[in-house]
């Protein structure tokens, strides 16, 4: 399973990325707004950052205007993947761009259907949002699960699925047990994946046995 972060926080990244964890970053208007400066200087700086595919998304809702936004992202960096809404204007967009050889990630997806339909418009990406389809009482997980057994299905779709709005670590397992191909997870979370007491435990008792005998390795 790839691992991307959802952030714009290029500090975050960067710590992230010395880890040889990242595999790519999503990013979207909130998240790049809460750093406070300019989106296309950030956006650029992750670029740099990280080797895989970033995700910046189009503002746009029209299909000429997020076009044209969706090809100037473009031209920020060639790992750029176009991030457009699961709508009719955002899959005449992602067919179009990736016509023109782009990667696009298409957010906001919710149901089995409107994946398929992504995959048919030629989308790198599809982002089920599990987290707030949790949040009405529904299964977000069961839409991965469904998402990954209809792409088996058809050689033909090459879309990966990627899962969006994780909230915890068990999320993260029960997406790579399904077989999802990517989860982009905050920050917060994917750090939370190092913890474990028994870690923690037999490392204090092998450094205070360390420290009893005196020496030093260096």
């Amino acid at each position: 399973m790839k691992f991307f972060v959802d952030t714009a926080d290029v500090g975050e990244i960067r710590e992230l990325a010395d880890t040889g964890l990242l595999d790519g970053v999503t990013t979207n208007p909130s998240l790049v707004a809460k750093t406070g400066r300019d989106f296309f200087e950030v956006v650029a700086e992750i670029c740099q950052v990280v080797e895989g595919p970033v995700s910046a998304e189009v503002a746009a809702t029209e299909f000429d205007a997020m076009l044209a936004e969706g090809r100037k992202l473009a031209g920020i960096a060639d790992n750029i993947a176009v991030k457009v809404p699961l709508t009719r204007a955002g899959l005449k967009t992602c067919k179009a761009l990736t016509g023109d050889g782009v990667k696009v990630n298409v957010t906001l997806c919710f149901s089995a259907n409107q994946a398929i339909l992504a995959a048919k418009a030629g989308a790198t990406f599809i982002s089920p949002f599990i987290g707030r389809l949790d949040d009405i009482a529904m299964d977000g997980m069961q839409l991965i699960e469904d998402i990954c057994d209809i792409y088996v299905n058809y050689p033909s779709f090459t879309t990966e699925v990627l899962v969006a709005s994780i909230r915890s670590p068990k999320d993260i397992l029960e997406a790579a047990r399904i077989g999802a191909d990517v989860a982009t997870i905050p920050p917060n979370v994917l750090w939370s994946l190092f913890n474990h007491p028994l870690t923690d435990n037999g490392l204090a008792a092998f450094l205070a046995d360390w420290e009893k005998t005196g020496q030093s390795i260096l």
